[in-house]
């Protein structure tokens, strides 16, 4: 369950908190507002790789699209192909 403290509480007892934050994020306030949020470094990884660049495909030149369609996935990555259409992954 998520604790929200004040800056004031984790100052005067940060390693506590530090402890906390390994099993559930810890919301830290200032002036009654929350400002910023204690993670665990794992967690803190995972929602790192979620960030991507995208970019339009209206965007691309001609180049860059032909090299797309000449691409090929790697052999030994066909499951991944696979799991698209069975299972819980299947297209609708």
């Amino acid at each position: 369950m998520t604790s929200t403290v004040t800056a004031a509480a984790v100052s005067k007892n940060f390693g506590a908190y530090q402890d906390a934050a390994v099993r559930d994020p810890v919301i830290i306030t200032k002036n009654g507002r929350p400002r910023t949020v204690l993670i665990a470094y794992e967690d803190y990884l995972r929602l790192t790789k979620r960030d991507r660049r995208v970019e339009l495909t209206a965007t691309l030149g001609d180049d860059d699209l032909a090299a797309i369609e000449a691409s090929a996935m790697e052999g030994d990555l066909d499951h991944l192909n696979a799991e698209l259409l069975t299972g819980k992954h299947a297209a609708d």
